[in-house]
């Protein structure tokens, strides 16, 4: 494989650039820029070339707008993929509180990426009641989506919330959007500390679907319900009468006041 640095000398001989054009056209950048750290010194240029010296972010734009190259194919040639950078992102959780402003601004061919979105859903789906949604997809359209990157979405499908189920409220509201792992399909028997930390599991029953906390013993399986919904416990005889969709891993709430029960008497 060749190295970053004779890819670039490759480039600037099919343009015909003599090392002093390239040092001349980077002080013309330094200039209208205002900073010398645009300028590339022949010595400096020949260390890229021949000795794999790695650019600074400086140089490297300057070395971009000179041989009319796309900087995220040049990253990805020094080992740095920004299309990985949300993905990245993602597997690390600071303490505070955050906005995320990754993907706000294109970087070249970084949100080239695409990922498959519904476009259009059948007319007959009744938004009350909560629907496995993929089966309700007509059509999926391309989306550039620079935040689902590295999420495996071949194992993943989509559930909501139907705006009449209150059954994990207020844990899921409704009108909620559900991710569901159709890998993760074993109910797990512990291993969590809080309500916050139990897997939820979509169901598919005879009369429809349901978001739940599961309980498995033998050939009967509970779907459990929030203590604040009210609602009471369902059971299910298993495999025969209710199916394991997946665990839910991703969720889109709503927080939308007039979604609230009425208070009870």
């Amino acid at each position: 494989m060749d190295e970053p640095g004779q890819k670039l000398k490759r480039t600037r001989e099919r343009l015909g650039l003599k090392y002093r054009d390239v040092e001349e056209f980077s002080l013309q950048i330094a200039d209208r820029r205002k900073n010398s750290e645009f300028n590339i010194a022949i010595s400096r240029l020949s260390d890229i070339e021949n000795r794999n010296v790695v650019p600074s972010v400086f140089k490297l734009y300057s070395l971009c707008a000179i041989y009319r190259l796309d900087i995220a194919e040049v990253l990805r040639w020094y080992g740095v993929d920004a299309g990985l950078l949300a993905a990245d992102s993602a597997q690390i959780a600071p303490a505070k509180s955050h906005l995320l402003s990754m993907g706000r601004e294109p970087l070249g061919l970084v949100q080239s990426g695409q990922v498959q979105v519904p476009l259009s859903l059948d007319p007959g789906l009744d938004l009350r009641q909560t629907t496995f949604l993929s089966r309700f997809i007509q059509s999926w359209g391309m989306l550039p989506l620079m935040l689902v990157s590295g999420l495996d979405l071949k194992n993943h499908r989509y559930a909501f919330v139907g705006s009449d189920d209150y059954f994990m409220y207020p844990l899921l509201q409704p009108g909620s959007l559900l991710l569901i792992d159709e890998s993760r399909r074993k109910i797990a028997a512990g291993g969590w500390t809080c309500e916050a930390d139990r897997p939820l599991y979509f169901l598919e029953h005879r009369d429809g679907w349901l978001c739940a906390w599961c309980s498995l013993s033998g050939e009967t399986l509970v779907a459990i319900p929030h203590p604040a919904s009210t609602a009471s416990p369902a059971i299910f005889a298993y495999p025969s009468g209710v199916e394991i969709i997946g665990q839910v891993s991703g969720v889109a709430n709503r927080f939308d006041p007039a979604l609230r029960p009425h208070t009870r008497s």
